[in-house]
């Protein structure tokens, strides 16, 4: 056949069974007439291992025939240098998507890497903030301002929005662990975390003093139950975090001390004061149940303090006041009675000494009552009003 044109092309009449014509200009190139009617363009060539391949290039009426020689003569030249056009389209046909990566991840990464509470929250991520933004995408043709757009999208949760960055960089640097991305290529690389301001709220002594009266109230008129009030209390009293309380089990209680197997940071030691004791042997141990903080189920824990908590709060008067601030008021209660950091660090079972400088300034407190303290002697010598 002559040179493919509108004009040839057109005149190609259909039969009973599809056939080929070849562009006589351009070896390669040539148009595929389906009984029908429809008319197709579409390059033939061999692959590097003598393989005949076919690659279409576009309909006829939707593209011309000299747009579509451009293009072929293109894609046969790359041809000529080794590369494979069909191959090439067939995987990123079936290259996965970030949905996909996002439960391959969860069910293959996931599990054996993070902790129970980190897994959670990898899934709410990968599920409320990262599929409905990019799950359909192909994972190679993610780029960084795809993933700059999506942390953008949540910066009125700035804490939010990080927490997503930082899930999606560990899920692309296993993509390209797997091969799905070549290496180097994390797009999250380089998208700067929006600025979070720490939120310090510590319980003041007269603000103890009014929780620990709102917990005796309530445990009298039995207005909320006993399991809750208890982990509170022993919240407020060994400064744990709230899921080591409501998993806390009679076996981890070993004479004054909590011997936790597992935690954020691994397995720790919690030490009893005699106030912490004094709640533990209150509770009474179900011989169906091994938890101290035990739930309406048999044989379970309690699951759910944030309800209560919001009741216990605002019976208190402390409606700013988040159950995770129990924690961070033993931490400052240590600073202002002098511990070091070091100490508070110990006491709270942190693996960072820059987590725990969060309370180093409160440690001045004492100092500074005693600077006043010491300066106003001083001055008092003086002024030679008193020379004892």
């Amino acid at each position: 056949m002559a040179k493919l044109s509108k004009r040839t092309v057109d005149a190609l009449q259909p039969r009973d069974k599809d056939y080929f014509e070849w562009d006589d200009e351009l070896p390669g190139f040539g148009i595929r007439v389906w009984p029908k009617g429809r008319k197709v363009y579409l390059i033939q060539y061999r692959d590097s291992g003598g393989r005949t391949r076919r690659k279409t290039l576009g309909k006829h009426g939707v593209v011309t025939a000299e747009e579509t020689r451009k293009y072929a003569r293109e894609l046969l030249s790359g041809v000529a240098r080794g590369q494979n056009p069909s191959e090439d389209a067939r995987r990123k046909r079936t290259a996965p998507t970030v949905a996909e990566l996002c439960e391959r991840f969860m069910s293959e990464y996931v599990p054996s890497h993070c902790k129970a509470s980190t897994q959670k929250e990898y899934r709410r991520n990968v599920d409320l903030f990262i599929k409905p933004r990019i799950g359909a995408m192909k994972v190679a043709d993610v780029e960084r301002s795809d993933i700059a757009d999506l942390h953008h999208a949540h910066r009125d949760i700035p804490y939010q929005a990080n927490r997503t960055l930082g899930v999606l960089s560990v899920m692309f640097n296993q993509a390209e662990v797997w091969g799905l991305r070549p290496e180097g290529t994390n797009p999250c690389r380089h998208v700067k975390k929006y600025e979070e301001k720490k939120r310090e709220r510590y319980l003041s002594p007269a603000e103890f003093s009014r929780l620990g009266q709102t917990l005796s109230e309530l445990e009298a008129s039995g207005e909320e139950s006993s399991s809750a009030l208890n982990a509170i209390r022993l919240l407020i009293l060994t400064g744990c975090r709230l899921g080591e309380i409501q998993t806390l089990k009679w076996e981890y209680v070993q004479g004054n001390r909590l011997r936790l197997p597992d935690s954020k940071t691994g397995a720790k030691t919690i030490y009893l004061s005699n106030a912490a004791l004094d709640v533990l042997s209150s509770i009474e141990k179900l011989t169906d149940n091994p938890y101290v903080i035990t739930g309406k189920k048999p044989g379970a824990h309690l699951t759910d303090l944030q309800h209560p908590w919001r009741r216990v709060r605002a019976r208190a008067g402390l409606d700013d006041v988040r159950i995770h601030d129990l924690r961070h008021s033993f931490g400052a209660s240590a600073a202002r009675m002098n511990e070091g950091v070091l100490m508070i660090g110990k006491l709270l079972g942190h693996s960072q000494l820059q987590t725990t400088a969060r309370y180093a300034h409160l440690a001045d407190d004492p100092i500074e009552s005693a600077a006043a303290r010491v300066s106003g002697q001083v001055a008092t010598w003086l002024s030679g009003s008193d020379s004892t």
